[in-house]
């Protein structure tokens, strides 16, 4: 086997297995209400990219997402500056609001949280 091969092969394996064990996405309306239909675990993460607290929230939302606990968990990022509309229907009024949901039940909400452990734990609501 070349060099070059093991390095593509290796390369191609790495870019294939997902970061996070959570699937991560933009938000949109039509993915946001399959994944609802279908019954999934959901967090709605409501940032900006300039906002302090959402920025102390990424590492420990990154670091719970790769967990095979959370492997079914649908994770929407909804951008607090730009989609006004999705902001309204989830009735969110600042950023770094983080909403889980059991299908189409609304199960927990935080908003400003940057505690590892209260996190975590609003992510065990959507299971």
């Amino acid at each position: 086997m070349s060099i070059r091969f093991t390095a593509a092969l290796f390369s191609a394996v790495l870019l294939a297995t997902p970061l996070f064990a959570a699937e991560k996405r933009a938000f949109t309306p039509q993915a946001f209400e399959a994944a609802q239909a279908a019954g999934k675990p959901i967090l709605v993460e409501i940032h900006a990219p300039w906002c302090p607290t959402c920025k102390a929230q990424q590492p420990i939302l990154e670091k719970l997402g790769k967990d095979h606990k959370f492997d079914a968990l649908q994770v929407f990022e909804v951008d607090f500056d730009s989609q006004k509309d999705a902001l309204r229907s989830f009735r969110a009024t600042t950023q770094s609001t983080l909403i889980v949901f059991k299908g189409k039940s609304e199960t927990g909400r935080s908003v400003g949280d940057t505690g590892a452990a209260s996190i975590a734990a609003l992510l065990d609501k959507a299971l």
